[in-house]
């Protein structure tokens, strides 16, 4: 069965549409969006959509996990079903942070144009900002209708090489650093080395109970 076009959001969490209105002042919803495969989620991503969230005044920063990420087609992730639910349990006790599960329901490669697509006809009034690697800046000009794209989000870049891919770019930045990845922590697992305060004790558990990462992996 085809998934249903629109955004699934967590339903616990239900963003509701704030109406610009000029003459009231009422500012739109802020939407901060952070997309990745999230393979796992890790304090270094948590700690990032905070900085996101005080220093861009957002109402929400919305995770958009990825089915299969277009640019890391070389490695299979662990299951949508177990990323969704480290994904979940990582933000459980965060009140701003929701999960918008749409690309895990899609088949093929996740685009984040469609994804976005579908968020702005659901919020038409909001302001929505992208958080982009500034590892990734070098394929930026490969990604689907990123021209498109780039006229609907405003970028926000973050993490390593960033002093140069800002003068590059000249999009906002978080100057917050902070050298925690997926593919280390993935490694720890594989050689049995404890990945404790390196990602949130629900997903630390989940890893273990569900012997994920046993293989040493791929980089990514």
């Amino acid at each position: 069965m085809q998934p249903e076009s629109r955004s699934q959001i967590s339903e616990s969490r239900k963003l509701e549409p704030r109406a610009l209105d000029p003459e009231s002042g009422v500012r739109p919803l802020r939407l901060g969006l952070y997309g990745g495969t999230f393979d796992p989620i890790h304090h270094g991503h948590l700690i990032l959509a905070r900085d996101a969230i005080e220093q861009l005044e957002l109402d929400r920063i919305v995770f958009l996990p990825a089915a299969i990420s277009p640019h890391k087609l070389g490695r299979a992730p662990a299951s949508a079903e177990l990323r969704r639910a480290m994904l979940t349990a990582a933000i459980a006790e965060e009140p701003r942070f929701v999960m918008d599960d749409s690309e895990l329901r899609r088949t093929g490669p996740s685009f984040t144009i469609d994804t976005v697509e579908q968020i702005r006809a659901r919020y038409p009034e909001a302001l929505l900002y992208y958080l982009i690697g500034a590892d990734n800046l070098r394929e930026l000009h490969t990604w689907r209708r990123i021209d498109e794209l780039r006229q609907v989000v405003q970028f926000v870049v973050f993490g390593r090489g960033l002093e140069n891919s800002e003068t590059a770019h000249g999009f906002p930045a978080l100057p917050r650093r902070i050298d925690i990845s997926a593919t280390e922590v993935r490694e720890r697992v594989a050689r049995g080395v404890s990945i404790r305060y390196l990602v949130p004790d629900p997903v630390r558990l989940l890893i273990a109970s569900h012997h994920l990462y046993q293989e040493p992996p791929h980089q990514s």
